[in-house]
């Protein structure tokens, strides 16, 4: 959703947005303040034919100074488009914090193993994080290709056997799984391990 808005956007102002950092602005606003070598003087000299003519705006970075040339309308133009993509990074932060993706971050890859490793957790939190788990499943994991669940356990425990094409009835499948798993306290000290193992022996796997 957040990169659709963010092309329809780009598409209105028929701009990219790397035609916003503060240089490539200045170049189509106005022209730098140029300096020459001056033989008879022996040193670069600043043109002085511009002073008063133009506005100047004068870079922190470098010291660089720019003459503004540019009319009203064309730096409102510009303030609008830096406003509208400041806005498209607020609502990019805020999906990017919202949901499931506040936990687990954005899922990139396309085939996935999560392993679950529910270590001690008491019931009440054993609880919370079927609920964790359960959200991205159903926000993320619907979103790409295949995917797997692997417990971490003293007997180690598989969805299924190898990845599986994601569709509403896998994703609902492993759901239902996950909350039929029984909670456990009695993990052996190897398990997480022998989980993370098992997810990488499957090939198809990027993550």
């Amino acid at each position: 959703q957040s990169l659709v808005s963010s092309s329809k956007w780009l598409q209105r102002y028929g701009l990219k947005r790397n035609k916003l950092s503060l240089s490539q602005i200045l170049s189509q606003i106005g022209f730098q303040h140029r300096k020459d070598y001056v033989t008879t003087l022996g040193k670069p000299v600043a043109s002085r034919y511009a002073d008063g003519l133009f506005p100047q705006y004068k870079r922190a970075q470098d010291g660089s100074v720019y003459n503004l040339t540019a009319k009203k309308e064309l730096i409102l133009h510009f303030v609008d488009c830096l406003i509208g993509a400041i806005e498209l990074y607020k609502q990019r932060m805020e999906w990017l914090t919202s949901e499931s993706r506040q936990i687990f971050g954005v899922i990139q890859e396309q085939c996935i193993v999560i392993v679950l490793d529910f270590g001690t957790a008491a019931p009440a939190e054993f609880d919370l994080c079927r609920d964790a788990l359960s959200m991205v499943l159903v926000e993320q994991v619907i979103q790409i290709s295949r995917f797997n669940l692997i417990r971490a356990a003293q007997d180690l425990m598989k969805w299924q056997q190898k990845c599986t094409p994601v569709s509403e009835r896998t994703v609902k499948s492993a759901v239902t799984w996950l909350w039929k798993l029984e909670h456990m306290t009695a993990v052996s000290r190897t398990s997480s391990a022998e989980a993370l193992l098992e997810a990488m022996g499957d090939e198809a796997v990027s993550s």
